[in-house]
């Protein structure tokens, strides 16, 4: 697994790319400077790992594009020590982000083939969420809860409920709705029982599955 000073220069460039496009936190491009995204996607398909573009990997499913992952975290405004539940693990990307900005990082996966890939992947290069989890992610973890944030990267047709419930008083939940194109939309949890919402605009995402019965 090889990162070399191409790669490297590859990746300020893509940071300067998402910075045109509107990302400004800091610490946000500088994950994205750092984390060798051409591991996360098969070696024949390395030219295309540092384009701003999602592309396919294992099960029907893709590597967001790299904007979405900066924006989907900006957003949340994550901070060392947020306790954050990741809904999709996918590839790992968005949850390698989460960890190299201090969260501390649940992180579930529908698809038990890329649930086996990235759980054993990630920590060969170097990050470990605290819990991997294959399952449900309309769910959520209610053993784990309550979370600082919440963070969802599949689209949902509807709002997963339980997630709303699962987070502390303060926190975020952001989360694409929509069938086809999705809004993303970001939930405070302004007390108990009252939640404020804001829609951040159209993005497209694979759909968020169900668990079989």
């Amino acid at each position: 697994m090889r990162d070399t000073t191409k790669h490297k220069g590859l990746r300020n460039q893509l940071a300067s790319v998402l910075e045109a496009k509107g990302i400004s936190s800091d610490t946000v491009l500088g994950a994205i400077k750092k984390i060798p995204r051409h591991l996360f996607m098969d070696s024949g398909f390395e030219a295309h790992a540092y384009q701003d573009k999602p592309f396919p990997i294992a099960a029907d499913q893709t590597i967001s594009q790299p904007y979405t992952v900066a924006f989907q975290t900006e957003v949340l405004e994550v901070k060392p020590g947020d306790k954050i539940l990741e809904i999709g693990t996918g590839s790992g990307y968005q949850t390698a982000v989460l960890l190299e900005l201090g969260a501390t990082v649940f992180t579930i996966e529908r698809q038990h083939e890329l649930f086996k890939k990235t759980s054993l992947f990630l920590p060969k290069i170097g990050y470990k969420p605290k819990r991997f989890v294959f399952g449900d992610g309309y769910k959520g973890l209610p053993k784990e809860a309550p979370f600082d944030k919440i963070i969802v990267t599949a689209g949902a047709p509807e709002l997963p409920k339980a997630l709303l419930g699962q987070l502390k008083v303060g926190g975020k939940l952001l989360v694409p709705i929509g069938d086809g194109a999705q809004v993303m939309t970001l939930f405070i949890r302004k007390s108990p029982v009252e939640f404020e919402k804001h829609e951040l605009g159209d993005f497209r995402f694979v759909p968020m599955l169900r668990e079989k019965n």
